[in-house]
């Protein structure tokens, strides 16, 4: 091969070489696109249980059933016949209170004689009472939803009503068998007032703050009553039975009037009544000890006070947000971060 011929080659080698280092080299300069980080991250998987499981947190809550049966004011009803969970308590209280008012009546009337017409008398009057209480009770609760509060404030307003007409009563005449039956015609109409006005759905703060009433009433009364005496106007032994009858009444009728204004917690009316007796307690029985004797009206005006002023007090002044302050601005709804309860 004559050299101009191989130069004529390599010269031809060389043309068609540079095109595809060219291309070479530009593929080496460009930019290399990251790989996806989407498909190479993993996510956690959760832990299986010793029987190979899904723990129950992990397995999807199913939906709840959805709660059938009789609707009774708004409830879903208790049973065939019973309708709430106080229905049970609000029967037998009922039985109970009209057994031992057809006992007494008629018991008082006779004497308590034990020939045979009187004992068939009670007898008549207990089984009668009893059947009255347990059918007139058993129908109200079966077209009325009573909830736990009515049942056992019930009970407790029976027994201020009977007390109130029994004192009321004994003001107007001695007689045993007027006062056995104002005793138990008062005793169902506190029973029934509460059923009817307060409802079956009576809350508990409301219960609590009539009951309260009724036990401030007697505890005030009987100091009113001790300052009086000792002020200088004896009072008779009459007068002391009859007013402390009353009292736990007009306690218990002004805290219900007041219920239907202010709204106190269970807690604060606790509270409240807790530190009356107590600071009431202590204060009576220092007066009486350092002014040497009971025998005088003093110790029951600062125990009065004293009392008064306590319920006062935690009652005005006790917020009870400020408890738990971490959790007063979850899902708090107050436009100030405090406010009294009472109004």
């Amino acid at each position: 091969m004559s050299p101009l011929t191989r130069w004529l080659s390599l010269a031809a080698v060389l043309v068609l070489a540079v095109p595809g280092m060219a291309r070479a080299q530009y593929a080496s300069d460009a930019p290399v696109q990251p790989p996806d980080t989407a498909s190479l991250r993993t996510e956690p998987q959760a832990p299986l249980t010793q029987e190979g499981q899904l723990p129950p947190a992990a397995v999807p809550a199913a939906d709840a059933p959805e709660a059938t049966g009789a609707i009774l004011d708004g409830h879903l009803r208790y049973g065939a016949f019973l309708s709430g969970p106080g229905s049970l308590s609000f029967i037998l209280h009922h039985s109970v209170m009209g057994a031992l008012g057809g006992f007494f009546t008629q018991g008082v009337a006779n004497g308590f004689s034990l020939e045979r017409s009187s004992r068939e008398a009670m007898l008549a009057g207990t089984l009668i009472g009893a059947g009255l209480g347990f059918g007139s009770s058993a129908w109200w609760q079966f077209y009325n939803w009573i909830d736990k509060p009515m049942g056992y404030f019930g009970i407790g307003n029976s027994v201020i009503g009977g007390m109130f007409a029994a004192g009321f009563v004994d003001m107007l005449t001695r007689d045993a068998t007027a006062l056995a039956w104002a005793s138990f015609v008062g005793a169902e109409l506190g029973a029934w007032l509460t059923a009817t006005i307060a409802g079956g759905q009576l809350p508990l703060d409301d219960g609590m703050l009539v009951a309260s009433g009724g036990g401030w009433g007697l505890i005030y009364g009987a100091l009113l009553l001790a300052v009086v005496h000792f002020s200088g106007s004896k009072i008779s032994g009459k007068t002391w039975t009859d007013s402390l009858l009353i009292a736990p009444g007009i306690g218990a009728t002004a805290l219900a009037l007041a219920a239907m204004k202010y709204d106190p917690s269970p807690g604060q009316i606790l509270r409240a009544d807790l530190f009356g007796v107590g600071v009431g307690a202590v204060v009576l029985l220092l007066s009486g000890l350092v002014l040497g004797g009971f025998d005088q009206p003093t110790p029951y005006v600062l125990s009065f006070l004293g009392s008064a002023g306590a319920i006062a007090t935690v009652s005005l002044l006790w917020e009870e947000a400020a408890e738990r302050p971490g959790l007063v601005g979850l899902g708090s709804s107050r436009s100030k971060p405090y406010r009294c309860v009472w109004w």
